[in-house]
């Protein structure tokens, strides 16, 4: 009946249903690229055991060149560095909390609370232009709820597991560049640009969005490795997070934002309402307890509260800026950076994750690895491994200038030759650093789940159509018959007799629509049109017809009003019936349809279902098309439905039922 229709619940048991199931398809997919990568790597190892025994016996370049004090002759261009322990404290640091948002990105309420939850409040105070960025990006998740929630998983979850097992080289560095691609990608879509547009920015709730750090930490990681040699990246680190705070604490202190209040009468503040939010968020009630008696805390003591933070971040920004040339003192600013963020991912930020919809732990904890990883490149720079054996390399890379004729870097050098002596310098590698291998494998197993994961969100993004999915969990899903149903003679919105009998030879959608209706039956005729324009060239053979379903508004002048309202006049296919009262309530009965007066007003209410009949004249499915919740997202779902239905009749793709129908 109109407005019997409901939206769906973040927890609507078939979308929760269906992201489980596709989380358990694609995860034996994972596992069989995990098995994959196993066998690859004992095949590997297999192959090079072969081949280092084989050098051993023959003398082939796999074994190191004399001259080269027990090294190979190429390793000699490339100083061997350990890996700077600000770059692995990033590296790992952000991989795990990578791998923690996947499994966030795991939670039931995902696939329809993300965009409700997440997305667009974090745009709705922000410039129209901003809202319509995020926009975009709200409708491909709330199109394609499933295969975006699951997309996400996978591709967090390989980008962590890729950063933590690939510690140096390409992989290594392209890991950064992956980590940075989609959490820029997240930033802009997912994050509304971190809300740094809208009018209530403030370090203590996130600006400007945690993924613009993990995007930080990703290109950190893809920078030559050579840059952590020296101390100036970790200046440069220390100097951009200390500009941070020092902006941030400029607009905390920006007065007329509502902080440096508690509150405003019985309104409270802007920190203090937010605490009040967070607090109502689910969550174990010790934790509430604790927003809530710093909720009071600040709506009594909001002036102290705010200067303590401008105060902090002021002091703590100049500080990183500054402190480079004395170590301990730079070393106090960071505790207490990492002491101020603490507190306020406790107190204000609410760990961040809480809540079924959380994506990721906020701001604070990014924040404190990076300063911490700047610290760690400032105060402890890696020493080359050549330092304890220059002779060595320098001689290996004397020896591989005069073989290769004044040109050590090997330019000059065919293809071949280049692969060969790639190929054997990856092959002692390997016989040095057997674990090398085994990252190295493992690292193309974490890009196959990135590639399973962004393959599907890629598909996703240049869909228009909305998942079938949505429609089942309004609607259900469509029911199979195999009847003939009573013939009708009707006439069309042009006063033409049609009955049921003159339409054998074409697959039929038939619906009823109330021509005065204002509100449900506009949409399921906007969906009957969008489910034609899917059909392609099988319109030709198919047949559109809504039935009047209005016991006192059914002349053909209220149906040429209804179709002109809705723009169904130029589909070709669009047969709108009705005919006398009589007529009219015998194809009511015969298709199940209940019509009655509701009070007040000239609609009535209906029964809401659609048939699909074959070419023979059989009823094949019958679909539920309320329109729910209405949504652009539910609409264009029930079309494809639909379509999908009305291909499977006109195929005869349908199987035949053995019971009645």
């Amino acid at each position: 009946m109109p407005g019997m229709g409901s939206g769906l619940s973040a927890e609507d048991p078939t979308i929760v249903s269906a992201f489980k199931e596709a989380l358990v398809h694609e995860g034996l997919i994972a596992l069989l690229i995990v098995g994959l990568v196993a066998l690859a790597w004992q095949a590997l190892r297999f192959a090079e055991g072969r081949h280092i025994a084989h050098g051993s016996s023959t003398g082939t370049l796999a074994s190191p060149a004399p001259g080269a004090a027990g090294r190979a002759p190429w390793a000699g261009l490339r100083p061997a560095i350990a890996e700077a322990t600000g770059r692995r404290l990033v590296r790992v640091g952000f991989g795990c909390l990578w791998l923690f948002d996947g499994f966030l990105q795991a939670q039931p309420a995902m696939p329809l609370g993300l965009t409700t939850s997440v997305i667009e409040p974090a745009a709705a105070t922000s410039p129209a232009w901003v809202r319509h960025v995020a926009g975009a990006g709200a409708t491909v998740w709330s199109f394609h709820p499933i295969a975006a929630a699951t997309s996400a998983v996978w591709i967090q979850l390989g980008i962590g597991l890729w950063l933590i097992v690939a510690p140096r080289g390409n992989w290594s560095r392209l890991a950064g560049v992956a980590a940075a691609a989609w959490g820029a990608v997240v930033w802009v879509f997912g994050e509304a640009f971190g809300g740094i547009f809208a009018p209530g920015l403030s370090w203590l709730f996130g600006a400007p969005g945690a993924v613009v750090f993990y995007v930080f930490a990703g290109v950190l990681v893809a920078v030559p490795e050579r840059w952590w040699v020296s101390p100036r990246l970790g200046r440069a680190v220390l100097a951009v997070m200390g500009s941070f705070f020092a902006g941030m604490a400029l607009l905390q202190a920006w007065p007329g934002r509502g902080f440096w209040v508690g509150r405003h009468g019985r309104a409270l503040g802007a920190l203090a309402s937010m605490l009040h939010q967070m607090a109502s968020t689910p969550q174990p009630r010790f934790l509430a307890s604790r927003l809530k008696a710093f909720e009071t805390f600040d709506a009594a003591h909001g002036f102290a509260v705010n200067l303590f933070v401008v105060v902090a971040l002021s002091l703590l920004g100049l500080a990183l800026l500054g402190l480079g040339t004395h170590p301990r003192a730079l070393r106090g600013a960071v505790v207490a950076s990492s002491a101020l963020c603490l507190a306020n991912w406790v107190l204000v930020q609410d760990l961040g994750f809480l809540g079924g919809v959380g994506t990721d732990p906020n701001s604070m904890v990014p924040i404190g690895v990076l300063i911490t990883a700047g610290y760690l490149a400032l105060a402890r720079v890696p020493v080359p491994a050549e330092a304890a054996e220059p002779a060595g390399g320098a001689a290996a890379a004397k020896e591989v200038a005069e073989r290769r004729g004044g040109d050590p870097a090997g330019w000059r050098l065919g293809w071949g030759q280049r692969w060969r002596e790639g190929w054997a310098s990856w092959r002692h590698a390997v016989e040095s650093h057997p674990g090398s291998l085994a990252r190295s494998v493992v690292a193309a197993g974490a890009v196959g789940i990135v590639t399973l994961g962004a393959a599907p969100m890629a598909l996703a993004s240049i869909n228009p159509n909305a998942a079938p999915i949505i429609a089942q969990a309004t609607d259900g899903t469509p029911g199979t018959a195999d009847y003939v149903p009573r013939d009708f003679h009707l006439v069309d919105q042009f006063g033409r007799p049609v009955s049921l009998a003159s339409l054998r030879g074409k697959t039929v959608a038939l619906t009823f629509l109330d021509p005065v209706c204002t509100n449900e039956c506009p949409v399921i005729a906007q969906e009957l049109k969008q489910a034609d324009t899917m059909l392609g060239s099988l319109r030709s053979r198919v047949e559109l017809v809504g039935v009047v379903a209005n016991p006192l508004y059914h002349a053909v002048a209220f149906v040429d009003a209804f179709d002109r309202q809705e723009g169904l006049q130029h589909v070709p296919n669009w047969l709108y019936l009705t005919g006398s009262l009589p007529a009219l309530a015998k194809t009511w009965s015969e298709f199940g349809v209940q019509v009655q007066y509701l009070p007040g007003g000239s609609m009535v209410g209906h029964s809401e279902v659609a048939y699909v009949i074959g070419p023979n004249g059989r009823v094949r499915l019958s679909l539920d098309d309320d329109p729910g919740p209405a949504t652009q997202a539910s609409r264009s779902s029930f079309a494809v439905t639909l379509a999908q239905g009305i291909r499977e009749v006109a195929r005869g793709q349908v199987a035949q039922r053995t019971g009645p129908a």
